[in-house]
């Protein structure tokens, strides 16, 4: 296992073919300090262009925490001009995560709110433990969710459920959670990075290529009627119908044996 340090509060640790991006900042939670997000934004830049990840799971360092979302903090001795100097930082941490093109899994454990849910909900797929609570506060402080959180919470659990817990800054604990949808699988106390880690074992087993063009077409395709749709499909399709992956995936299992992807 290697490993990669963005700045002193992202790690990069390498397992194979699956990437751990780890928020480790644990004096203050994970809070999103305009540090934190630019070395955020940055590893993810780098993990976006090395074809050799085929999976990232975001995990966090902190016993009690995943992320517990901006670093209010800092905010209180911003002025507006600083704020707004920092707002492409932070957009631009979330968003890197968002648009990351390999399928990308976040383990959740105790607190994910505000911009650490949006960070969560910036993932494919979310494994969170028992002990996880939820929620987009932040309309409590003052602001709205900013990091995707108005637009990807619908998209999970529908326009009135969306709406009904961003104006109601209220926490979801465990059991409801996975009861609405706010996350996808519920393991137990302690096992988030484990389970999370294994699933992305077995997704790493499947071809890179026919990967990143299944969620390409999964999020391009998202939200648009059913013939637009189709055709973002057949586009992915094309992409992965003629490439190295595609012929060795035919071949192994005509061979009856464990592909050897070729990644083109």
């Amino acid at each position: 296992m290697s490993e990669q340090r963005f700045g002193e509060w992202i790690l990069v640790r390498r397992h194979g073919h699956v990437a751990e991006l780890v928020l480790d900042r644990p004096k203050a939670m994970n809070a999103v300090s305009s540090e934190l997000a630019a070395r955020l934004a940055e590893a993810t830049r780098a993990l976006g262009l090395d074809d050799s990840v085929r999976v990232v799971v975001l995990t966090s360092t902190h016993e009690r925490a995943f992320c517990v979302g901006a670093d209010l903090k800092e905010r209180n001795s911003f002025t507006d001009a600083d704020l707004s100097r920092q707002r492409p930082h932070a957009r631009a941490a979330y968003t890197g995560v968002l648009e990351l093109p390999m399928p990308t899994i976040a383990a959740v454990h105790g607190f994910a709110l505000g911009g650490g849910f949006e960070l969560a909900l910036s993932c494919d797929v979310i494994v969170a433990d028992s002990t996880a609570v939820v929620g987009l506060p932040e309309v409590s402080v003052g602001v709205i969710p900013g990091g995707g959180g108005t637009q990807l919470l619908p998209r999970r659990v529908g326009a009135a459920r969306a709406a009904e817990l961003i104006f109601s800054a209220r926490r979801v604990e465990a059991e409801e959670a996975r009861a609405l949808g706010l996350i996808d699988q519920l393991v137990l106390e302690g096992q988030d990075r484990v389970e999370a880690l294994a699933l992305a074992g077995r997704i790493a087993g499947n071809s890179p290529v026919g990967l990143r063009a299944a969620k390409r077409a999964l999020r391009l395709g998202h939200g648009l009627d059913l013939r637009a749709g189709l055709e973002v499909e057949d586009a992915a399709w094309r992409s992965v119908a003629f490439s190295g992956d595609r012929a060795e995936g035919v071949a192994a299992f005509n061979e009856k044996r464990k592909p050897e992807w070729p990644g083109h």
